[in-house]
């Protein structure tokens, strides 16, 4: 017993020595700053191979989707394996310094678990690819068109200007319209008119508006629809199909100026509401119209 606690004493005489404890200073220092030049060498050869895979891209037939998710997995597995080599170089063991991330990762997975997750759903939408980069796209309300796919988010540009970083998750679990996919798009034009205006004659100035436009589609026929109906309002919605030029945004805030137009012109009533509010006992008050006594 007596031996091995002098043993003990030893070793830790030795390592404590001021020269030994310069000597690995220095040797540590010396490992940090060439485990600091692999990883740099690594990440220059990153930028190298991203400038001619960029270039190569640009050429080849692959889309832009595609050749983002192509450039991002050649990033993280160059600079993974840097990492590794950096780590080999100051004397870590890779292996057994990731199998301490994993365990500590148990840990730290719970506060990452978003992160985590929208890393799962960049996956899974360059898998699905229910959209493409500059498809026009609305989800949760927002509308734009996608500019960029990453592992965490999905930028979209909105017709406002503003760039939306949605999280992927957020894209995965929600609906998301396309208004890129299909040849065709349907504006839809909601009107109200006075319940005693003739409805025929309405229907057919929206429907002659349409047919006068040369961009709209004759099949599927475009066609006027009552959607909601009072005692004093009839509501309607016009529906015509055009070809999907990506620009429906500005056709359908035309259509519906013209709508406007080709309505006054007629001499159709359109109602709006109002109120008037007169104070004392017995003075009528009118609401949408109507007169009624207070």
């Amino acid at each position: 017993m007596k031996s091995f606690f002098s043993g003990i004493i030893e070793r830790l005489r030795s390592d404590l020595n001021p020269q030994t404890l310069a000597d690995g200073t220095a040797d540590l220092l010396a490992n940090v700053v060439v485990g600091g030049l692999v990883f740099v060498v690594f990440y220059v050869l990153w930028r190298l191979i991203n400038v001619a895979l960029q270039r190569g891209l640009n050429r080849s037939t692959i889309d832009k989707t595609t050749a983002s998710f192509i450039q991002t997995i050649v990033k993280y597995v160059l600079l993974g394996i840097g990492l590794i080599q950096a780590l080999a170089s100051i004397g870590i063991d890779a292996t057994a310094f990731l199998a301490s991330l994993g365990i500590v990762g148990l840990t730290i997975g719970f506060a990452a678990r978003d992160a985590l997750s929208n890393l799962i759903s960049g996956l899974l939408i360059f898998w699905d690819r229910p959209f493409v980069i500059n498809d026009l796209v609305e989800v949760e309300g927002s509308y734009g068109r996608v500019d960029t796919i990453t592992l965490r988010s999905t930028r979209v540009v909105t017709t406002d200007g503003r760039m939306l970083a949605i999280p992927n998750t957020t894209i995965v679990n929600s609906v998301v319209a396309s208004y890129t996919n299909f040849p065709h798009v349907r504006l839809d034009i909601s009107v109200t008119i006075d319940v005693e205006e003739d409805l025929n004659r309405t229907e057919q100035i929206l429907l002659d508006l349409v047919m006068e436009d040369p961009d709209y589609l004759s099949e599927p026929m475009p066609r006027v629809v009552v959607t909601a109906l009072n005692d004093y309002n009839v509501e309607l919605q016009l529906q015509a199909w055009y070809r999907n030029e990506y620009n429906h945004l500005a056709e359908q805030f035309d259509l519906r100026k013209r709508v406007f137009e080709a309505l006054t012109t007629a001499g159709v009533a359109m109602p709006y509401e109002t109120i008037e509010v007169r104070t004392g006992p017995s003075h009528p008050f009118q609401i949408a119209g109507q007169t009624k006594e207070g």
